[in-house]
Parts: structure tokens; sequence; C-alpha cells
């Protein structure tokens, strides 16, 4: 998965497609991530020593990494993460349309 924490991403289809978000959790044997804002679910929950009131709470439900592309600031737009081999080995990921790197 190219796609890590912290990311900005896109929603490229969907409900909630055209919606950007920072990816807040990644799940990559469901091949899931959790977006900020995206695919918003009720759970009724339980009072407990966490939650003193308990009800219904709204909060994100984890999408499919197909569903979402990588934003790029500097092109302002979305763009695919390549992975590229610099000249001393190491392995970086890139925008795919201006080949700038990722910060990690």
């Amino acid at each position: 998965m190219h796609i890590r924490k912290n990311d900005t991403v896109v929603v490229i289809s969907g409900k909630y497609k055209g919606r950007r978000g920072r990816v807040l959790e990644v799940y990559p044997k469901r091949d899931r991530i959790l977006v900020e804002g995206v695919n918003m679910v009720k759970r009724h929950t339980r009072p407990s020593t966490r939650n003193q009131q308990g009800g219904i709470v709204e909060r994100e439900a984890p999408i499919h990494i197909s569903n979402v592309m990588a934003w790029c600031e500097a092109a302002n737009r979305p763009s695919p993460i390549i992975m590229k081999r610099l000249e001393d080995g190491t392995r970086v990921r890139m925008y795919r349309v201006n080949g700038e790197t990722l910060n990690d």
C-alpha cells in the first residue's frame, strides 16, 4: 500500500466522491483505510468509563483503498503514488503528476 497514515487523500468514487481528508488509520490486510470526515456511520454505544453518557455516536468507518487517491498540494490535484529508487539505493514515494517526493 502506497498510502500511509497522515497522507491527504481525495475520494474518487462513492457517496463521498470529491471529499478530501487525512488518513487516520490504515488496514493493509483488509485493503481499507480510515479517512477523516468520510463514510460517517452512527453507532449505538452503551455508557462506559470512556463514554459516560452513551447514546448514538457518529464516527468514521473504513473505506476501500481503491476508492481514494493521494492529493498533491503542489499540483493541486489528485495523483497516484509511485515508488522510486534513488542513486544511493533508498526507496522514496513520489507523486506521478510532478515527481515530487512525499515527506515520510
